[in-house]
């Protein structure tokens, strides 16, 4: 609202294709945000989706920095926990679980709370605290029989910190917990409980394609018919 109409409109298109290609593809999200950010560098919406799209392509010192910039203008404190993230992803883990203990923390709605026990659950593996990473996922939100949005993704961190202790019967339980929950396919829980189980998963496509492949092979090879035999024996 604060552009002209036809800026905004400009500004609005760029947006919607970093919301459209972000999980598909994240350079070219990132490509649309670069020309928002140039047409509208003022707006927070811009400097938000900037940051995400640099996030998705892992360049964390750009993402961090737009995401304290939209943080300033709007003054929110939603944007903390992918912060902290970002601190991970820059190969700083104590600052990230020095942001989990700030007050900012404490204003965040359930979902943001749970993102940000996520994140410090990933800072002290990237210590290797695995231990406390456990501990640290233990909650209130990890033991409810409730499904919420990131129940999957709770479960699913949880199961996979257990097997890097090696609790492997346990994390088998949550893998499951987590498969349960997740009606998305959100997490690759199958796939890890499969690789638990021992199942090994056969493209049969891929086969399909190797043997066309093999028969054409032996088409170019065999001698035909009418050919006669190869080795000239047949020469008077």
């Amino acid at each position: 609202m604060s552009l002209p109409k036809t800026l905004a409109e400009d500004v609005a298109r760029n947006l919607v294709m970093v919301a459209r290609l972000i999980d598909e593809d994240p350079e070219k999200a990132y490509a649309y945000s670069r020309i928002a950010l140039r047409l509208a560098s003022r707006v927070a919406a811009v400097r938000e989706a900037a940051g995400f799209a640099a996030y998705a392509t892992q360049k964390y010192a750009e993402a961090l920095a737009e995401f304290r910039a939209a943080r300033r203008m709007t003054g929110s404190v939603e944007l903390w926990p992918v912060m902290a993230d970002c601190e991970r992803g820059l190969g700083r883990p104590e600052r990230a679980m020095a942001m989990a203990g700030e007050p900012e923390v404490q204003k965040l709605d359930k979902a943001g709370q749970v993102e940000m026990r996520l994140v410090a659950a990933g800072a002290r593996r990237d210590m290797g605290q695995i231990d406390a990473a456990i501990v640290t996922l233990q909650s209130p939100e990890l033991a409810s029989n409730s499904v919420q949005p990131w129940t999957p993704r709770l479960r699913y961190a949880y199961a996979d910190a257990l097997l890097e202790a090696g609790r492997e019967d346990e994390a088998r339980e949550w893998f499951g917990k987590a498969l349960e929950a997740d009606k998305d396919g959100s997490t690759d829980a199958s796939d890890r409980l499969a690789e638990l189980d021992g199942v090994e998963f056969v493209d049969v496509l891929d086969d399909d394609d190797e043997a066309d492949a093999a028969d054409e092979s032996e088409e170019r090879t065999a001698p035909r018919a009418e050919e006669g035999p190869v080795d000239g024996s047949d020469k008077a």
